[in-house]
């Protein structure tokens, strides 16, 4: 548990995590009134038992169950005024289901297994008769491309029947592109246009080139595809929110097939694409969610970063009525999450975070790691107690006196010993013979400064170190930062083994001989 120092009458609160906090997706929207009297969603499976089936519908990537009815003799009956607009579905007892499209029309659809959508019958509905049509030319288009793409394989590209069949091809394209516009123009506002136009690839001109004749950059195409890659999505039109092709489209976006997955790329063009969306929007909340949630579980270093810049600019600010543009989140949730956030944004890389002075084992000497002059700093958090502690701090020991501390790297071990625990730290140091810097809120120092803090705050100490477990959050250990000759973080959350190669890297030292070897299993146990 942490032990918490404070001021006198100063008031300093704290958080623990058992788990990552983290906003949460609302799995339901309200289906807007309409003036129809009616708006049946009737569909004929024909073949099916008498049984309970479900209407299902997306939310983003997600499938959710939306209403619930009994069939009989294959008929259905649901009533589409409790819907919203999206990709819906059926769902059949054996996790079987077919989609269609809700648009706030009647539907009467009529089908049989096992292919539903190949047997399907659009008795009523505007919206799935044009994307029945559509799939089923896309499909047809397909298969003669294909076929156009097999026999060019066959051949070399300096082969005249190459650049025939090449033609080919592109003519199936452009008559596909043809009627894709000619179905978008026809009626604009209805959603299957808007699922076909974002379904649609962007048209990247030909890269501009010198006078020479030389291309204006070897890059223009990726750029110009990134920078427009948002260009045939409706930002005003939540619908799209609730088909699955939103979701591919922006996760595709902030992967790594498209962006460089360093944080400071990804949270550029989040911010770009968020900045756009009206802040009220559906939209905006799922695309805010996904983007946090999607980097706070990033297993790649410093990737937290896009959560705590999400959380501080969207989640945690206040819009032009003094609220939290994350209108979706309760206020429990929020605090939760900003508190997280506050901490945090002295933690990610680039940061100098708050300095820490504390005792070393003589429970006089003061030591801090601001004035260290070495080029790159270890904080290593740890507690001898901690079963990972005990496997972790004897490898970082060996590291240190074998290669890091001859490269000018210094170790700045910080731990809490408090009560017994001040014996049991000086008894491991003293047996695993650490020879890198130790310093502890010790159990003499815990019990002056809560009893009065202003004797050694500001003169030796500060407040964020005496409760340096809230400052860093440290709920676990072991835990490392890596800081840079400016005492700024350029690493963190790594096993020692990938410490050594990360010093190895930022050292530009090749082919050095590992001190520490890996092993997965125990690896996995030090990060934190």
């Amino acid at each position: 548990m942490k032990q918490l120092i404070v001021l006198a009458f100063i008031a300093i609160s704290w958080v623990g995590y058992s788990q990552k906090s983290k906003p949460t997706p609302v799995t339901s929207q309200k289906s807007k009134p309409s003036a129809e009297a009616s708006r049946k969603i009737q569909i004929k499976v024909n073949g099916e038992k008498d049984t309970t089936v479900f209407l299902i519908k997306y939310y983003g990537k997600n499938l959710l169950y939306a209403d619930t009815a009994e069939m009989k003799n294959g008929l259905v009956v649901f009533d589409g005024k409790k819907q919203i607009p999206g990709i819906i579905g059926l769902l059949l007892p054996g996790q079987r289901y077919f989609e269609f499209i809700y648009n706030n029309e009647e539907i009467n659809l009529e089908t049989k297994g096992p292919d539903f959508m190949k047997n399907m019958k659009i008795n009523k509905s505007v919206e799935n008769k044009i994307f029945s049509d559509y799939i089923a030319y896309i499909t047809a288009q397909k298969v003669i491309a294909n076929e156009y793409s097999f026999n060019r394989e066959k051949l070399n590209k300096e082969d005249p029947e190459y650049t025939i069949w090449s033609a080919k091809i592109d003519s199936v394209s452009r008559e596909v592109e043809n009627y894709q516009l000619k179905l978008i123009q026809s009626d604009d506002n209805k959603l299957v246009s808007k699922i076909v136009k974002l379904s649609m690839d962007i048209k990247i001109p030909e890269t501009p080139k010198k006078e020479d004749g030389t291309p204006i950059s070897t890059d223009f195409a990726y750029h110009y595809f990134r920078d427009h890659y948002f260009d045939n999505l409706d930002i005003k039109d939540d619908r799209l929110v609730n088909t699955p092709i939103f979701h591919n489209k922006l996760d595709y976006f902030f992967s790594d097939k498209m962006l460089m997955q360093q944080p400071d790329t990804i949270i550029k063009f989040a911010i770009l694409f968020l900045d756009k969306l009206d802040q009220k929007s559906e939209m905006f909340k799922y695309s805010l969610t996904h983007i946090t949630s999607t980097f706070e579980k990033s297993k790649i270093m410093g990737m937290d970063k896009v959560f705590v810049m999400m959380g501080e600019r969207y989640y945690c600010s206040k819009n032009s009525e003094g609220k939290s543009p994350a209108y979706w989140m309760t206020e429990t949730k929020q605090k939760e999450l900003c508190d997280k956030v506050r901490i945090n944004l002295n933690l990610v890389q680039g940061v100098r975070p708050p300095n820490v002075t504390l005792r070393d084992t003589t429970d006089v000497v003061w030591k801090d790691f601001y004035s260290l002059k070495s080029d790159y700093t270890i904080l290593y958090f740890w507690e001898p107690d901690c079963g990972h502690c005990k496997v972790s701090t004897p490898k970082l020991q060996k590291l240190y006196e074998e290669k890091l501390k001859a490269r000018n790297v210094e170790v700045f071990g910080i731990s809490k010993a408090i009560g017994d625990d001040f014996g049991k730290w000086k008894k491991f140091i003293a047996k695993n013979k650490l020879s890198f810097i130790n310093v502890a809120l010790t159990d003499k120092l815990y019990r002056e400064a809560t009893e009065d803090a202003r004797q050694f705050v500001p003169k030796f100490t500060s407040l964020e170190a005496l409760n340096f477990q809230d400052t860093y959050d440290i709920a676990s250990t072991p835990r490392l930062f890596i800081l840079d000759k400016d005492k700024k973080i350029i690493g963190k959350g790594l096993s020692i083994s990938q410490l050594e190669d990360f010093m190895d890297r930022v050292q530009n030292i090749k082919d050095a001989p590992k001190v520490i070897k890996e092993d997965k299993e125990s690896d996995a146990n030090e990060m934190h």
